[in-house]
């Protein structure tokens, strides 16, 4: 399967693990999904890259690896956040990364009601 090389792709990837609590939003004119009411995934306006949540640490590490696919912008320097060059996005990787972070952001106490139910 090919990689994901846009916003759309990365939206439809996004939306089709059914996850609860994601929902479509724009923030600072820019479209992306939110995750529990937090901002969970989205395309940077300033790099043709998806823009990911994780740690400065994570980051430097995959940029390290492969600079060509995890890229930097210094907007993003500050920030535990990772961003991924279109056309080189792995869809494996990038379901693994969304399914972490919708977790992460999830309410713990909802999170355990929702794992029951879903178990």
């Amino acid at each position: 399967m090919a990689a994901i090389a846009s916003w759309e792709e990365l939206r439809s990837l996004a939306l089709s693990l059914g996850l609860p609590k994601v929902e479509d939003a724009v923030s600072w004119g820019n479209p992306n999904l939110k995750a529990h009411g937090r901002m969970w995934c989205w395309w940077s306006p300033y790099v043709d890259a998806a823009v990911f949540k994780g740690t400065i640490e994570e980051r430097e590490i995959l940029r390290a690896a492969d600079p060509e696919t995890f890229v930097h912008h210094d907007h993003y320097a500050n920030h535990g956040l990772i961003l991924v060059a279109a056309g080189r996005i792995d869809r494996d990787w990038a379901e693994a990364r969304l399914r972490r972070t919708w977790e992460e952001a999830a309410p713990k106490r909802w999170l355990a009601k929702w794992k029951a139910g879903a178990a």
